[in-house]
């Protein structure tokens, strides 16, 4: 561009209206105090106090009564809680007398049916043997015993003689067996008549069990039933108590809660006037600030050629001002300068090749992604141009070239990076700068399509030493 043009007092002045406007606009607006809760005087809190002073000796009569009705409520489930399990007691019994008269009944059936087989068994062995003798001495035929044993020669009626005394000697012993077998059925029957007589006692005993059981049951239920009665009235009288002691609190809190309600107020309200004020105070510190920032940034812009006409073949040149003085502060202060400048831009259009010591500026044409988005149509920063407007306030020129920027100032860890200082991506830096905002988050104009922004610091790519122009 041919020529320069001066800054005047208007252009001075609009800028100092422009940048109060940007800090009272992003100066937070504290919340309205509520309206004022009600505030007791001393002599309501003092006449309060003096009737619950009254209604001491009354207080203390009621938690007495409370904890009196607490006892008689613990005694009484304590009685509920006994009768109860005698109930149970007599139900268990109940159970146990059934199961022996079951039992009882079993035994006497399986005696009998027993002791019926035995006498069967020793009437037929009887009959069995009647008859063999029957035919053997009092029948004689062709095939009698009789003839048998009168047939043939002696040796044989002897052989016959010895058979005939083993058959009835065998028939005997079968006979004393199923006699014996009786016997012993015959015991079993007077035993299982025995546990007959058990059975029938236990079962009289299990109908006396349940009878005792009903009624300890009716009676359990009468007294659960009258002492249900007595606890609820007991915990009608114990709520009321409680009621009547929550009412004396009541009224010992009442009137110094709203007292202290009102001092809470009153605190917020001073507090949000201070803030108010602070804020204010603030605001016109940072609109002095950055005015002398854009007045400063306007002496360094004097003379310069911009970073969009390096193509400019008028071979018109401008002269370099002298660098002004870094302003007056501390590097803190000085810090916040950069930061408010840099975060005045927020939302600022992302353009490449774009930005300067006054600000966003038309980007220029690189052949490639920029000019896809059409950044060289576009006013706004690239990420060394937003670079060069935030430290222009405070007197520091920087070089619109990240990788130049790299070269600047001090160097130290990334690890120990602090608010202010510039972060770089890329070999030596030539990639990508941010602004190191601190906890975590940085500002950056990021790339095309985007815009100015504030966001979490990304470690990946990032280069082990950061940029420190403030110290």
């Amino acid at each position: 561009m041919a020529g320069t043009v001066r800054r005047g007092p208007f252009k001075v002045a609009l800028g100092l209206l422009v940048c109060a406007a940007t800090v009272l606009l992003v100066t937070p607006v504290a919340e309205a105090v509520p309206p004022p809760p009600p505030n007791p005087s001393d002599n309501d809190i003092a006449a309060a106090g003096a009737q619950v002073t009254s209604g001491i000796g009354q207080v203390s009569a009621l938690i007495n009564d409370v904890a009196a009705v607490g006892q008689q409520i613990q005694q009484l489930d304590s009685v509920v809680a006994a009768k109860r399990e005698a109930v149970n007691k007599a139900l268990v019994d109940l159970q146990t007398a059934r199961d022996q008269a079951d039992t009882a009944a079993a035994a006497v059936t399986g005696t009998q049916r027993a002791l019926v087989a035995s006498a069967t068994a020793v009437d037929l062995a009887r009959t069995n043997f009647d008859k063999f003798a029957e035919q053997a001495y009092m029948s004689p035929g062709s095939d009698s015993m009789v003839n048998y044993l009168s047939g043939g020669s002696p040796a044989q009626s002897l052989e016959r003689a010895q058979m005939l005394s083993v058959a009835s000697t065998s028939q005997d012993s079968a006979l004393n067996g199923m006699r014996h077998a009786q016997i012993e059925r015959a015991n079993a029957d007077s035993a299982a008549r025995q546990a007959k007589q058990v059975a029938d006692t236990a079962a009289a005993t299990a109908q006396t069990k349940k009878s005792e059981a009903e009624t300890a049951v009716s009676a359990a239920e009468a007294a659960v039933n009258e002492q249900t009665a007595q606890r609820n009235a007991l915990v009608t009288q114990r709520d009321v108590a409680q009621q009547r002691l929550d009412a004396a609190r009541q009224q010992v809190a009442g009137l110094q809660g709203e007292r202290a309600a009102y001092e809470d107020w009153d605190r917020q309200r001073r507090a949000e006037e201070l803030a108010a004020a602070a804020a204010a105070a603030t605001a016109a510190v940072r609109a002095a600030s950055d005015a002398a920032a854009r007045e400063r940034a306007a002496q360094l812009g004097d003379g310069d050629t911009s970073h969009t006409e390096l193509g400019d073949d008028s071979g018109t040149h401008k002269s370099m001002p002298s660098k002004p003085s870094r302003p007056d502060g501390t590097p803190a202060e000085l810090i916040e300068m950069v930061v408010d400048r840099a975060m005045s831009q927020l939302g600022v259009t992302y353009a490449w090749g774009g930005g300067n010591g006054d600000g966003p500026t038309k980007g220029i044409h690189d052949g490639g992604v920029a000019d896809k988005y059409g950044d060289y149509k576009k006013i706004g920063f690239d990420c060394s141009g937003l670079m060069v407007y935030a430290f222009a306030g405070v007197g520091i020129s920087l070089p619109h070239y990240s990788g130049y920027q790299y070269q600047m100032g001090t160097k130290v860890p990334v690890a120990q990076r602090e608010r202010g200082d510039m972060l770089f991506w890329g070999r030596n830096g030539s990639e990508h700068v941010a602004l190191y905002l601190g906890n975590g988050k940085m500002l950056e104009a990021p790339e095309s399509g985007e815009v100015v922004r504030v966001t979490a610091v990304r470690t990946s790519g990032i280069m082990p030493k950061a940029v420190r122009l403030i110290s």
